[in-house]
C-alpha cells in the first residue's frame, strides 16, 4: 500500500480509502459477516481510512462500522471519517445532539475526520448561520474531532468561497476523468492543494460506471496505449497520478475487487503516467461526452432556475443512465439529490414551469425544457413520488431519533 501525507498534519494515509456506502447486502440489509470480512481484509492490507455517513445504508453504516472495529479491536488502526448532514439541522442545538449519537453508534469517543456533508453555496450559508464553523473549532479544541473538512456538490465559485472561509484540514470532492470541469473539478482540486488542504476523492468510478466494459469506441482508444489496462485501472491510476490528491475513496463490496484495488494502490505513484496515456484519457473523455444523450457541460449558465430545478444535475444522471446503461445508481442519486432527500429542498425535472429563462442563457443551445420532460418521464412518475415520500418519512424519523438520543 502506498501512503500520502495530509498536508497540514503530516498524517500518513493510505491512498486507497474504503467507502462504506455500498457494503455488500443480503435481503436489503448489510451482509454483516461478509462486510466484516472485507473490512478486516482491507485493514490487514494497509487501508487505514474508512468513510461513512449518517444515512448510508439507511442509517446502518455507522453502527456496523463501529461494531466491526470494536469487535476486532481495530479502532486504533484506522481513521474514521463521517459527516454532519445540513439537511438534518433545523437549529444549532441539533449539531451536538447528532454528533453524540454518531459517537455512540461508532463506539468511539473521537472522530478522526469530520465533514459537513454535501455542501453547496446555499447549504453552507445555512450552516454558517447556525454556527457550524465555531462548532467544528470547539470540537477540535476538545479533542472530539481531529480534522475538520467538508464534502462538496456544487459550483466551483462556491467551492472556493468555502475553502477560504475556514482553516480546513481536508475536503472531499467528486472527481474522475469525466468530471474535470464539473462541480469543484480540476480547478477546485488545484485551488485546495494551493491552500495546503488535503483532497479526498469520491465517485472515482462515477458510481461504478467507469468500471464497466467500455463502448467499442473507447476500447479502440485504449488499444493505442503501450500498457494494457482495464477500466478500473485507467480510472484509478489517472487519479493517483495527481500529486494533489491525498486519498481515492472506493465503495468496495467484493473481495476480488478489494484485492485488485489494493494491488493498483500498491503499484501507483504521482506523475507516473506518460504524456501519451494522459492524451488517451483526454480522448476517452471527449468520446464519452460525444455519446451523451444531452450535450450538457455542467457550466451552470442556466442556473439558478426560477422553479428550483437543478438542471445540470438532472442531465448528469440522465446521461449516466443512457451512456452506461445505469438504471440503479442514476435513479438512486436522482432521488437523493434532485428528490431532496440529501438536500434542503427538491430540484427534480418536473418542477420546471417552462419559463424559458434557461434556454436563453445556455451557451450550448440545448432545448432544455423538452429534455427535462424526458428526464421526468424516465425517472419520475407515481412510483417515484411514493418512494420519495416514504423515504422522507423514514429519514425524518431517523433524524428525530438521533436528536432525541
Amino acid at each position: 500500500m502506498q501512503f500520502r501525507e495530509l498536508p497540514k498534519t503530516d498524517e500518513s494515509l493510505s491512498i486507497l480509502g474504503f467507502g462504506c456506502m455500498r457494503l455488500p447486502e443480503k435481503r436489503g440489509k448489510i451482509d454483516k459477516s461478509k462486510a466484516e470480512k472485507q473490512i478486516m481484509m482491507a485493514i490487514d492490507k494497509g487501508v487505514n481510512y474508512f468513510d461513512t455517513a449518517v444515512f448510508y445504508h439507511m442509517g446502518a453504516s455507522e453502527p456496523f462500522l463501529g461494531e466491526t472495529l470494536s469487535k476486532n479491536r481495530a479502532r486504533e488502526k484506522v481513521n474514521i471519517a463521517t459527516k454532519l448532514p445540513p439537511w438534518s439541522i433545523n437549529e444549532p442545538d441539533d449539531m451536538p445532539k447528532l454528533l453524540n449519537d454518531q459517537l455512540k453508534k461508532l463506539k468511539t469517543d473521537y472522530i478522526d475526520f469530520y465533514l459537513l456533508h454535501a455542501l453547496n453555496g446555499e447549504s453552507f450559508q445555512k450552516m454558517k448561520e447556525f454556527g457550524a464553523l465555531e462548532f467544528l473549532s470547539k470540537l477540535k479544541a476538545d479533542g472530539i474531532i481531529r480534522n475538520a473538512g467538508f464534502s462538496f456538490h456544487g459550483k466551483l465559485k462556491d467551492f472556493k468561497k468555502i475553502i477560504d472561509s475556514y482553516d480546513w484540514e481536508f475536503c472531499q470532492i467528486q472527481y474522475n476523468y469525466l468530471d474535470v470541469k464539473h462541480q469543484a473539478g480540476r480547478k477546485g482540486l488545484e485551488y485546495a492543494a494551493e491552500k495546503n488542504i488535503g483532497v479526498m476523492v469520491m465517485e472515482p468510478l462515477r458510481g461504478g460506471n467507469l468500471a464497466k466494459n467500455p463502448p467499442k469506441q473507447i476500447q479502440q482508444i485504449w488499444n493505442g496505449s503501450d500498457i494494457k489496462r482495464g477500466p478500473v485501472e485507467w480510472s484509478l491510476q489517472w487519479l493517483w497520478n495527481h500529486p494533489q490528491i491525498t486519498i481515492v475513496l472506493s465503495g468496495m463490496n467484493d473481495e476480488k475487487q478489494i484485492n485488485e484495488n489494493i494491488v493498483l494502490a500498491t503499484n501507483s505513484s504521482a506523475n507516473s503516467m506518460s504524456v501519451k496515456d494522459l492524451e488517451i484519457i483526454s480522448q476517452t473523455e471527449i468520446t464519452i461526452r460525444s455519446l451523451m444523450k444531452v450535450g450538457c457541460t455542467g457550466c451552470g449558465y442556466c442556473m439558478p432556475c426560477p422553479s428550483g430545478v437543478n438542471i445540470p444535475q438532472c442531465f448528469e444522471y440522465y446521461n449516466d443512465h443512457y451512456i452506461f446503461d445505469d438504471k440503479t445508481n442514476a435513479k438512486m442519486f436522482y432521488m437523493g439529490f434532485c428528490g431532496g432527500l440529501l438536500a434542503d429542498k427538491p430540484s427534480y425535472a418536473s418542477l420546471c414551469e417552462e419559463c424559458g429563462e434557461c434556454e436563453k442563457k445556455c451557451p450550448q443551445g440545448i432545448p432544455i425544457i423538452g429534455l427535462l420532460k424526458n428526464v421526468s418521464n424516465e425517472f419520475e412518475g407515481i412510483r417515484f413520488k411514493i418512494i420519495l415520500k416514504i423515504a422522507k418519512i423514514l429519514f425524518d424519523f431517523k433524524r428525530w431519533q438521533s436528536i432525541r438520543k
